[in-house]
């Protein structure tokens, strides 16, 4: 006993051998250490809780609280009761006011994804690589009107029936599934439910290439449970503390100021070369901040061609210019509002005043030649608007003399140049105006102004929504002389 207490007091220790029990609670510690460190541990436990406790356990969790029965001694069900379908004598019982919210939401979604499943949108020359989830679309929807609707109202203060009842929302989910830019011309900021789409559709953008502002942080809070994190990028907080919270996290979306954004990408504090959607908000502020060198910086650092959302309350040459630069592919105008100024946003419109048939035909060779040598991307399409369809046929004929004229099953006629490019030419009458789909022609002719001004608005209004700038061009007469004044005040006013 005295040589084992010399031995210890030397500073040797006694060691014991551990047990496979010991070991095996070890492990598991550092096991479970792991996973709540791991980032997407929060948002998966949250998710399971909320379904704990509203009962809809997955069949993975419910298996284990279930057992055979005499009704399904196999446990194929997983516990679930089968719903029998009620017979016809015996009607329904009356829905409460939660539940008829509730389906009359499911019936707006519905009709949505089938206005979105319509047409296919214009085509494409770049990549979709997006299958258009519209599950997780519509489950990220649900998430955001459900926390509205906890709130009693939207964060501007706002409450709407359903987020699916948003016709720009529908719209713009067509566009993204084409692969087309948006440019928006209501000239305002966007509202809340416009956000919501647009996050709604950049996170099954962002869970698809996974598996392969104030208002906006709040919109995409409820989808923190989804795992979409957000961060906000802004001048007034240090930098040193944005740099350290972009190294401890890696957001879904990003909301910046062009200046502080491209002060991170200096520091490679993040790396944005992989953006799947950039959203430009109200160009006439960044105009009025001399920011527009910076967003064509930000565009230049972002590698691939990404979905580009434009919201414009500017419809000058500078935006053209910018848009014609920083948009590559096809492109999609859409507006919320019934203004005519914002539904006519990028149109040019061109009265001529011409007496005789032949100086008509004269000026349109004239458009057409100016269209061929302009080198901004010619539109494949233009409309020609008569009262008489023999006024085509002379302007057909004049053409023959200068271009190579083909016929097409799918248009009046093909104008072919010498550097080959093709012009496809419609006609169509003023009583059948309002059958034509206007929005795929960039130019359209009025060889006849029609008899009332609410055509000329309404031909005004749709054309061009495929392009980015569009033309209209008026022939006036002495005939057209009770047009004159509503005429100018359209012209004044848009």
């Amino acid at each position: 006993r005295c040589a084992l207490g010399s031995i210890l007091g030397g500073g040797a220790s006694l060691v014991m051998a551990k047990g496979d029990d010991a070991v095996r609670r070890r492990k598991n510690k550092t096991g479970r250490k792991r996973m709540r460190n791991k980032e997407s541990a929060v948002p998966a436990r949250v998710a399971a809780k909320r379904r704990r406790k509203t009962g809809n356990r997955r069949i993975c969790e419910g298996m284990c609280f279930s057992l055979p029965t005499p009704d399904d001694p196999f446990n194929d069900r997983h516990g679930m009761e089968t719903k029998q379908k009620p017979s016809n004598s015996v009607s329904p019982p009356p829905l409460s006011a939660t539940e008829e919210s509730k389906n009359q939401r499911c019936d707006v979604a519905v009709r949505a994804e089938q206005r979105a499943s319509e047409g296919g949108g214009v085509g494409s020359d770049c990549d979709s690589d997006y299958g258009w989830s519209t599950k997780f679309i519509m489950l990220c929807l649900n998430a955001i009107d459900d926390a509205w609707k906890d709130r009693q109202a939207a964060p501007d203060g706002s409450l709407d029936v359903s987020l699916f009842a948003c016709h720009w929302g529908v719209d713009f989910w067509k566009c993204c599934s084409s692969g087309s830019h948006i440019i928006d011309t209501s000239g305002s900021c966007p509202t809340t439910e416009q956000v919501a789409w647009l996050v709604s559709t950049a996170s099954d953008i962002i869970t698809r290439k996974e598996m392969q502002g104030h208002v906006v942080r709040s919109v995409c809070k409820p989808l923190k449970a989804l795992g979409i994190h957000t961060a906000s990028l802004h001048p007034d907080a240090p930098l040193d503390r944005q740099v350290q919270g972009l190294r401890s996290c890696e957001p879904e979306f990003l909301v910046s100021t062009p200046e502080r954004l491209l002060e991170l990408v200096s520091l490679k504090a993040i790396d944005i070369s992989g953006v799947s959607l950039l959203v430009l908000d109200v160009f006439n502020t960044f105009l009025d901040l001399g920011f527009v060198d910076k967003l064509n910086s930000v565009r230049e650092t972002i590698s691939g061609n990404p979905q580009v959302v434009l919201f414009s309350d500017c419809y000058s040459e500078v935006f053209t210019s910018f848009a014609q630069h920083i948009l590559s592919g096809p492109v999609t105008r859409l507006c919320q509002s019934d203004v005519i100024t914002c539904q006519s946003a990028f149109i040019s419109q061109l009265v001529h005043f011409h007496t005789t048939q032949e100086e008509k035909v004269a000026k349109i060779k004239q458009i057409i030649t100016g269209i061929f040598s302009s080198e901004v991307p010619i539109p494949d399409k233009i409309l020609l608007i008569s009262r008489t369809a023999n006024k085509f046929q002379m302007l057909r004929s004049s053409l023959e003399e200068s271009y190579e004229i083909s016929k097409d099953s799918s248009c009046a006629f093909s104008i072919i140049s010498d550097s080959r490019k093709a012009l496809r030419v419609f006609a169509t009458d003023c009583k059948s105006l309002y059958e034509e789909d206007l929005e795929e022609f960039g130019t359209t002719i009025f060889m006849d102004l029609p008899t009332s001004i609410e055509d000329y608005v309404h031909v005004l209004s749709m054309m061009a929504r495929h392009s980015i700038t569009g033309a209209l061009h008026s022939f006036f007469c002495k005939g057209d002389a009770a047009l004159a004044q509503p005429l100018v005040e359209v012209l004044m006013q848009c």
